[in-house]
């Protein structure tokens, strides 16, 4: 077997508003920007060991992908882990004055989360957690 193993290492959204969406997880979770990337169809923050993307419609036609399918509802969410329940009671309140939704309120999981979940301001969905103490 090969010894390199394969890794994520991007997330892309395709956004109506690049700089808002980026700003919005930027704020929101005091994620850098890799500036050395950005450019008029893309942004990127720093997330951990993975890139969080935002690109605009325009990258459809550069990469040769299909238009988005014409669905309703939630195709993808989004998940952020942070310390413990204080860090994701702040996030949640955070992310609703920075104008998310929250969809369901923080509460311990049957697999031994605290979680909330919440729709950025371009409607993707996503959660905030984080592991619950003797899980």
């Amino acid at each position: 077997m090969d010894s390199a193993v394969p890794g994520l290492v991007q997330v892309n959204l395709f956004v109506r508003d690049l700089q808002r969406a980026c700003s919005f997880y930027a704020e929101l979770f005091g994620f850098e920007e890799l500036t050395a990337a950005r450019s008029p169809i893309f942004r990127g923050l720093l997330a951990g060991p993975v890139l969080l993307g935002f690109s605009s419609g325009e990258t459809y036609a550069r990469l040769n992908l299909p238009a988005a399918l014409a669905q309703r509802g939630v195709a993808h969410m989004l998940t952020f882990n942070v310390r413990d329940s204080s860090v994701v009671d702040k996030a949640v309140e955070s992310a609703v004055r920075l104008d998310a939704s929250l969809l369901k309120a923080a509460a311990a999981t049957a697999y031994g989360r605290y979680q909330a979940v919440l729709l950025d301001p371009e409607g993707n969905a996503f959660r905030i957690e984080s592991p619950i103490a003797g899980s």
